[in-house]
């Protein structure tokens, strides 16, 4: 196997149209390790940027990467073609308010609004 048929070019597409990338990434390399890259190379001057690995889900070919499975493994057959760029798609889950920590941490709410009668 070439070095290449080992690499895996990526680029991050942000929800405000912008990429991060591309860049060559080793067939091995984790998705979690993916998104420490991505919050390494985040732009500063957008705001509400991730600030954990829990912050980001990370989507290609539709489907969201899970952070135990490896660039391989999420390979699409997109990525087979000599030259092309998989472009991934990044969400980022803003912060919770103070609202929303206070409902999480109360176990008195009854968050689904059911009635049982």
């Amino acid at each position: 196997m070439s070095g290449e048929q080992n690499q895996v070019e990526i680029k991050f597409r942000l929800t405000d149209g912008s990429d991060i990338g591309p860049k060559n990434y080793p067939v091995a390399t984790s998705v979690a390790t993916l998104k420490e890259n991505l919050i390494a190379q985040w732009p500063r001057e957008k705001e509400s940027g991730p600030r954990t690995v829990k912050d980001i889900k990370l989507i290609s070919a539709g489907r969201i990467l899970e952070n135990n499975r490896t660039v391989g493994d999420c390979k699409s057959p997109l990525c087979d073609i000599p030259g092309g760029v998989t472009t991934v798609h990044v969400v980022v889950q803003p912060p919770p308010t103070e609202k929303e920590k206070k409902l999480l941490n109360d176990p008195k709410q009854n968050n689904c609004g059911c009635v049982i009668l």
